[in-house]
């Protein structure tokens, strides 16, 4: 191929997107057909961390897929998340399998394929239709969250302002649910330093 992401970025996906809640999936085995019938010698790898297929921080649990295509690999980084797109804490197996399926579609998009599903679009580049594309939106920290932000932001004397501006949010409540350690790790940082 001259331009194979061109030539994978043109194939219409739709019908083999799903949907979980207001989330939209691409099929893996519908994405690996497709990837496999513009290079049949496109590869994969699930990356190891200390011979284990995930890595753990104190952010949370992630996995990474690289896909290589036309001699040209691309790697893709994914959280491991509930249905709600909201990070587990202590995943199972079955969770860790079905975030690197996500992850590896998500690394087959980068080559193109179903890319446009990413960007809120509705048709690849070049298709016609009346309905406007859906946003994606941002999952945010739930109320029980805000309260114990709240409850930090008192104990430390700490300018609600300054947190809001740091995420760039106009209230807490809009920090979206990935951010929520960090805020209290920094806010308890600040707890011990003022003990």
């Amino acid at each position: 191929m001259d331009n194979y992401f061109a030539v994978l970025n043109k194939i219409d996906v739709s019908k083999h997107v799903e949907k979980k809640g207001q989330f939209s999936y691409l099929s893996w085995p519908f994405a690996v057909q497709q990837l496999r019938q513009a290079d049949p010698a496109a590869t994969w790898e699930v990356k190891r961390f200390a011979g284990l297929p995930y890595l753990q921080t104190d952010l949370g649990f992630f996995v990474e897929v690289a896909v290589t295509v036309q001699g040209v690999t691309l790697s893709q980084v994914h959280p491991v998340l509930d249905s709600k797109n909201r990070p587990i804490a202590m995943p199972t197996t079955f969770d860790v399998n079905t975030s690197i399926q996500r992850c590896l579609v998500k690394a087959i998009a980068l080559h193109g394929l179903g890319l446009y599903i990413y960007a809120g679009e509705d048709l690849p580049e070049g298709a016609t239709d009346t309905q406007q594309p859906a946003q994606p939106t941002a999952v945010s920290i739930t109320a029980a969250q805000v309260k114990q932000i709240e409850v930090l932001l008192t104990e430390t004397d700490t300018a609600l302002s300054r947190v809001l501006a740091f995420f760039r949010v106009d209230a807490l409540a809009q920090i979206p649910a990935t951010e929520f350690d960090r805020v209290i790790k920094t806010l308890e940082r600040s707890k011990r330093r003022a003990a």
